[in-house]
């Protein structure tokens, strides 16, 4: 990964956990990582529900749209981290869903779009 894709990413992310507070989520974690391949962006709080939030960045769409890298098999590492999280915080009664946000950064002119309930365990 360059550095270049890595500051993209944070950027995205940042963006991404702004848009969340804007509608009055509760930023629970970010970066949260079980294992060594399984992480979730972003885990937020809103109306009682966990949400484990996904965040696609993208500079062109060359590879498709940024929610298609979010794939089956990304999917499952998710829902591994999502799992443990829920487990450390005795969260087992709360309800969750899973989200992904993706973000278009086309020079000056940042598209974000926030997929609710992107994927089901």
């Amino acid at each position: 990964m360059t550095m270049q894709t890595k500051n993209l990413g944070n950027a995205g992310e940042n963006l991404a956990e702004n848009l969340l507070m804007s509608k009055n989520y509760k930023i629970l974690a970010k970066n949260f990582r079980f294992g060594r391949n399984a992480e979730i962006d972003i885990i937020a709080e809103s109306n009682n529900t966990i949400i484990f939030v996904e965040v696609k960045t993208r500079s062109n769409q060359k590879l498709g749209r940024p929610a298609e890298a979010v794939t089956v098999q990304k999917q499952k590492k998710i829902i591994l981290a999502a799992n443990k999280f829920l487990q450390m915080n005795n969260f087992f009664d709360r309800a969750c869903r899973f989200d992904v946000i993706e973000i278009l950064a086309d020079n000056e002119n940042w598209k974000i779009n926030h997929i609710e309930n992107a994927f089901e365990i």
